[in-house]
């Protein structure tokens, strides 16, 4: 069913791995939204690669083809709401993943995630592609 998405690092890593069962499933989306900390994560990965310019074309290429989300104030209401949820219940996640999780929440859109630590963040839609 086509929908809003918002692709966690590890739906871009398999989208350009040129996954598929992935590829399929975005080309049929909507909108695709990435969180700017999956922008900084992959920038990251491709500095620290073997081969730097190359992997930094590529993010590039996914930062033009897809949009962006950026935090505000409401993204840090939300992300207090979140991590507040998971300390009560004891499950922390990584500040990354506290980011993400609160931009999707905030824009009401859907988190295409691997990680399974996701399922523990309240009012998260979340799929796996």
């Amino acid at each position: 069913m086509p929908g809003d998405y918002v692709l966690d690092t590890n739906i871009v890593i398999a989208l350009l791995k040129e996954e598929a069962r992935v590829a399929s499933r975005a080309a049929s989306a909507l909108s695709l939204w990435i969180p700017f900390s999956v922008l900084a994560e992959l920038h990251y990965g491709a500095r620290k690669s073997g081969h730097p310019e190359e992997n930094v074309a590529r993010v590039e290429q996914i930062a033009a083809r897809f949009n962006v989300l950026f935090p505000n104030l409401a993204t840090v209401r939300e992300y207090g709401l979140v991590r507040s949820g998971l300390r009560t219940i004891g499950r922390p996640i990584p500040e990354a993943d506290l980011r993400i999780a609160a931009l999707t929440i905030q824009h009401g859109l859907v988190l295409v995630s691997r990680d399974m630590h996701f399922d523990d963040v309240s009012r998260l839609r979340l799929e796996r592609w």
